[in-house]
């Protein structure tokens, strides 16, 4: 399978400009988990745009979204 940046580009919610991994999914995924952090796709945009990426965060919002208490 070949990567489509270009594809890829056009859907990537994330909000950071200089990011040299954007249309590069397997790169960013690669990437934020060496931080132990998830990439932007994965969360709503008013919380992508904080830029807290943990996997605590996304636990938070997911829990938030379905009702459920932390």
């Amino acid at each position: 399978m070949e990567c489509q940046i270009e594809v890829n580009k056009a859907k990537c919610p994330c909000t950071y400009e200089p990011c040299s991994r954007k249309g590069k999914c397997c790169d960013c995924i690669a990437y934020h988990l060496e931080f132990d952090e998830l990439p932007a796709c994965v969360f709503p945009q008013e919380v992508e745009k904080t830029f807290d990426r943990s996997f605590a965060k996304f636990v938070e919002v997911y829990k938030a979204r379905n009702g459920k208490k932390s």
